[in-house]
């Protein structure tokens, strides 16, 4: 049975506009209630920007503090590392691709080189990513299988759970931490011996 058709009328136009406008004034009020929720999101985007850079201004100044202060580069010479050179925040590889990385401490001894990724809380994902950079910068240096440097691998923190220094140390990994001398490197376990790629 197929509907039947009203005739239009004045009012039944009239009543049509009148929804019409309705629904025009709703959506205008949807509009400027997104426009809000849009300013509001471009206020916490630029607020977590301004975080993550002064997050990043913070693992700077712990860099700066391991090597000036803390005397990391002497405490690795301890460890049998003569380091001649470091730099901090070596990028490597394309940026934005999965070869591509940056290595926030990196210091050379010769034939080794050591890698250093410091957070502020060191975190169990930080160690084994910084895993991944270490055989990713790997096989960037060593792109015919040729080049005789090794690398060795530690992580840094302000705040380091006792979990992630056994598993940074059982992943032959050095382990440095902020102490009363700045920063120290964690004695390693007994039978100890670092990693190197």
């Amino acid at each position: 049975m197929s509907e039947q058709l009203v005739p239009l009328t004045y009012e039944g136009i009239l009543e049509m506009f009148r929804e019409t406008k309705q629904l025009i004034q709703a959506n205008a009020k949807q509009i400027v209630e997104t426009n809000k929720q849009v300013v509001e999101t471009a206020k916490q985007v630029k607020a977590t920007n301004k975080a993550v850079s002064s997050l990043s201004d913070r693992v700077g100044n712990i860099v700066e503090k391991m090597v000036g202060e803390g005397n990391l580069v002497d405490q690795f010479r301890e460890l049998g590392h003569n380091v001649k050179t470091h730099s901090r925040k070596k990028v490597f590889g394309k940026k934005g691709t999965a070869e591509g990385g940056e290595i926030d401490l990196f210091m050379e001894d010769g034939d080794i080189a050591i890698l250093v990724e410091a957070k502020t809380t060191l975190k169990m994902n930080d160690v084994v990513d910084h895993i991944e950079r270490i055989k990713k910068y790997r096989r960037f240096v060593d792109v015919d299988g040729k080049n005789g440097k090794r690398f060795i691998g530690a992580v840094a923190g302000t705040v380091i759970a006792e979990k992630i220094i056994n598993f940074a140390h059982e992943n032959g990994l050095y382990v440095i931490i902020q102490s009363a001398r700045a920063v120290e490197i964690i004695t390693p376990p007994e039978g100890f011996v670092v990693k190197k790629w």
